[in-house]
């Protein structure tokens, strides 16, 4: 694969601005394309690792973003490209798998967090669970690949979530403080680089904890 040729790769697999021009059809939740102007520029100031264009880190990185996207912004599961839909499954630290359409409905956030202490996935609605996260990282909740471990057909990577705690999280004043997830994910993938099926693992207990330790809006 040459530096430049990432024209040559699956749609799904390129930059996931690219894949929201080719929308002919496409069912977006807010009935428009999503914009992600605001949060690229905080992405590309604070991301720690630039990949080489073409490489098999940007590949996986670009991969995970779209369907990322995709689960946060297309409501049919079935023009979701980054996946086989209908084989598609989701686990957490080795909790149940959810399908596709188990994400459309739930969102991304509530079957990748869970229950605890501080967050109820049970309690929150695909909308909620948006709301309350995007309050909390008005800059974005960002996401990169840190490093590839093994290639197709089980892509394992370690990565980073990360956002700034700018605005409130429930009760809770924002403390303006760098908030990060390390994790580890596989993502089993066919022939041509789409989604089978994804397994994270992460501790979320440190994430939540730092989103809860300001004090308290009083009533």
């Amino acid at each position: 694969m040459s530096k430049d040729g990432s024209a040559e790769l699956p749609l799904w697999v390129q930059d996931r601005n690219t894949v929201i021009t080719h929308d002919e059809g496409v069912e977006w939740r807010e009935g428009k394309r999503p914009d992600y102007s605001h949060t690229d520029e905080f992405l590309h100031k604070e991301s720690q690792y630039s990949h080489l264009e073409g490489s098999l880190e940007a590949i996986a990185q670009n991969l995970v973003r779209t369907f990322e996207m995709e689960a946060s912004n297309k409501s049919n599961p079935e023009q979701w490209i980054s996946i086989v839909t209908d084989k598609f499954r989701m686990s957490s630290n080795g909790g149940p798998d959810y399908t596709a359409k188990e994400v459309a409905e739930q969102g991304t956030y509530n079957l990748f967090i869970g229950n605890a202490k501080e967050y109820s996935a049970t309690e929150e609605t695909f909308e909620s669970s948006f709301k309350l996260f995007h309050n909390a990282f008005p800059n974005g909740f960002l996401w990169e690949l840190t490093e590839v471990l093994s290639g197709p057909p089980n892509v394992t990577f370690k990565w980073r979530h990360w956002g700034t705690f700018n605005g409130p999280y429930k009760d809770h004043q924002p403390t303006g403080e760098t908030i990060e997830i390390l994790g580890l994910s596989i993502a089993r993938v066919t022939d041509d680089l789409k989604i089978i099926s994804i397994e994270h693992y992460f501790d979320n207990s440190s994430f939540l904890h730092k989103l809860t330790k300001g004090c308290p809006f009083s009533h």
